[in-house]
């Protein structure tokens, strides 16, 4: 298996697909970077040699913000949101959805497992 950036790229798989492995880059991006480093995309990535993988890794480095940086990046961000108490900080902060989407129903991914309220006992 190639390392690039840190990532592990499956080696069966054609180079252009095996890219997308990497965080930040979707497979637009990287029909970009090997249409601009010269790399057949349709190569699978064990047929890579050292010096294309090298090629890869310097390009994506000077270029694209990936990985690690990326996700500081995105983090900082969503940091900044909060902090300044907007109303997409507000929701990052509840962990609701950000976007828009209706939370009557369908928001389970943001909102966790279903908290089931209990009713008090009416006594007579």
């Amino acid at each position: 298996m190639p390392r690039l950036l840190g990532v592990e790229i499956p080696d069966k798989k054609r180079t252009v697909i095996s890219l997308t492995y990497i965080y930040g880059v979707g497979l637009h991006t990287a029909k970009k970077i090997l249409a601009e480093t010269g790399i057949n995309p349709d190569r699978r990535a064990f047929e890579l040699s050292e010096a294309d993988i090298s090629k890869l890794a310097q390009h994506i480095q000077t270029n694209y913000p990936v990985e690690g940086d990326l996700r500081r990046e995105v983090q900082n961000n969503i940091k900044r949101l909060i902090s300044i108490k907007s109303y997409r900080g507000d929701r990052h902060r509840k962990g609701l959805p950000v976007r828009g989407q209706r939370t009557r129903t369908n928001a389970r991914t943001r909102k966790g497992k279903p908290k089931t309220v209990q009713t008090k006992k009416k006594t007579t």
